[in-house]
């Protein structure tokens, strides 16, 4: 069984460890390959590479950095399918689900070329008599980022490109669920031509993890993964001095008007809670229905599950994959059993799933949970997988007192045709992402992913000027030039 290699200086080394774990695909039980869990030595060889390659990068024009971007965004594009394959084997999304992954991230790659832009500072001449002020951005040095199993290809691609393009140097610890896209992201910056340490590639877990939080080589830290992690994460990272941007779990509301088109939103709405099997920070797991919304709404809901087809990301027809694990499935099949033991009821059940063929699959279908208690464990939990919870209020401003008082803020929806109604909700709402008849809210690459409250730790999110802001430091310079 083929383990993967670290790569560290602009070469691919063998991990010295005797530790390793299986990589899986979730949706047939194939052993695709092993990782190498990295102790801290090799976190160690990978700072001191990239280190060693910030002076020269930095000293790199912004236009010269970007070049290496535009190549990197043709192989992207050249190597779309091969990439989706194997994102999809190892992370269980269909295929299409896999390709439009990708193209996101490949948004990413796109505007981080506009770098020698989005870099500039500003000045002023003259603040006192013969005195001039200017602010320029340079960049931190060596910074890290730490990805989850659910977006392999496109996470990595919300921070590289904008980290490098900044003039700084980069380590990627992926998740080690699914480590193969990272590789073969980095064989294809490797044809790219990016000088030796620019770019880093640790595999690991938690030793990894904890030695980049406390390298005092690495400056700043990207993170996304659940809340807990998240808070574990930006707490030690900021003992240790370094910048973190600490992404977290979500528990996203979509209200339901009764004015809002059945068809459309329904469709919408079962995409976002079931799309990628539910295991996306942007999915939507709460539906509140608002007075007459519940009767319109609940039978199509149900019956959009039950025709979704499950199976294996590759097979032609597949709707939806499996979760990541076993031991996922079986805590999400927990989950279910305790909101029906606290008053849900099931009104299409995914339990104890089996796609013919696929037996060792680790699925879960499409469920509805009707009547949810709003203060139960389902409530305030984020499943991750392809549960939805419909919950019953009578107005709007229920509804938003409801999406207000959860401890996440990552995004709330609401579907209605109604322009007053959508421009008091877009405006009380407390998340980060809002969507109006749209299903999954997720910004642009030009656009910050903006979590709130218990969803984000830090001050500054990923992409567009955020991501700018998060890797330069501010460098004010007041001069004067007395006349000779």
């Amino acid at each position: 069984m083929t383990q993967l290699e670290n790569h560290i200086g602009g070469a691919w080394v063998v991990v010295d460890t005797t530790e390793s774990l299986p990589v899986i695909n979730p949706a047939t039980g194939e052993i695709l390959t092993r990782v190498p869990l990295s102790p801290a030595i090799e976190v160690d060889r990978a700072a001191q590479a990239a280190a060693a390659a910030f002076p020269e990068w930095r000293e790199t024009p912004a236009v010269e950095r970007v070049q290496y971007l535009f190549r990197l965004k043709r192989l992207l594009d050249e190597n779309l399918d091969d990439l989706a394959r194997t994102l999809t084997n190892e992370c269980g999304k269909t295929l299409q689900e896999s390709s439009d992954e990708l193209r996101r991230g490949i948004q990413n790659v796109e505007v981080a070329c506009g770098i020698p832009l989005m870099i500039q500072g500003y000045n002023n001449e003259d603040i006192a008599r013969g005195i001039d002020e200017i602010m320029w951005r340079q960049p931190l040095g060596v910074v890290a980022a730490i990805t989850p199993f659910n977006f392999p290809g496109m996470i990595p691609l919300w921070f590289l490109p904008f980290a490098i393009a900044c003039g700084n140097t980069f380590i990627l610890k992926p998740s080690e669920r699914v480590p193969n896209t990272a590789g073969k992201l980095f064989r294809l910056l490797e044809q790219t031509g990016l000088p030796k340490g620019v770019v880093n590639l640790v595999n690991g877990a938690k030793e990894a993890v904890d030695a980049l939080l406390d390298h005092p080589a690495v400056r700043a830290i990207s993170f996304v993964g659940s809340t807990p992690i998240a808070k574990y994460v930006y707490t030690r990272a900021s003992a240790n001095g370094k910048r973190a941007q600490c992404q977290g779990g979500a528990k996203n509301p979509v209200i339901l008007l009764p004015d809002a088109d059945v068809e459309s939103t329904t469709r919408i709405v079962t995409e976002s809670a079931f799309g990628c099997a539910g295991q996306r920070c942007l999915a939507a797991s709460v539906a509140v229905t608002v007075g007459e919304a519940r009767r319109l709404f609940v039978q199509p809901l149900v019956e959009a599950a039950n025709s979704r087809v499950v199976g294996y990301g590759l097979d032609p027809g597949v709707q939806m994959g499996p979760v990541i694990t076993a031991e996922s499935k079986t805590r999400i099949e927990r989950l279910i059993e305790t909101g029906i033991k606290e008053g849900a009821r099931p009104v299409a059940d995914g339990r104890k799933a089996s796609v013919k063929g696929r037996e060792k699959g680790n699925f879960v279908r499409p469920t509805i949970l009707q009547d949810v208690p709003a203060d139960g464990t389902l409530g305030g939990t984020e499943i991750f997988g392809p549960v939805l919870s419909l919950v019953q209020v009578e107005t709007v401003e229920a509804a938003i007192r409801l999406v207000n008082s959860g401890r996440f803020g990552n995004m709330a929806c609401l579907f209605t045709s109604n322009g007053a109604a959508a421009r008091k909700f877009r405006h009380e709402a407390q998340a980060g992402n809002i969507g109006i008849n749209v299903g999954v809210a997720a910004p642009m690459a030009f656009y910050p992913f903006s979590g709130w409250k218990d969803s984000f730790f830090g001050d500054l999110h990923g992409q567009g000027r955020d991501a700018v802001e998060f890797y330069t430091d501010k460098k004010v310079v007041i001069e004067r030039w007395p006349a000779s």
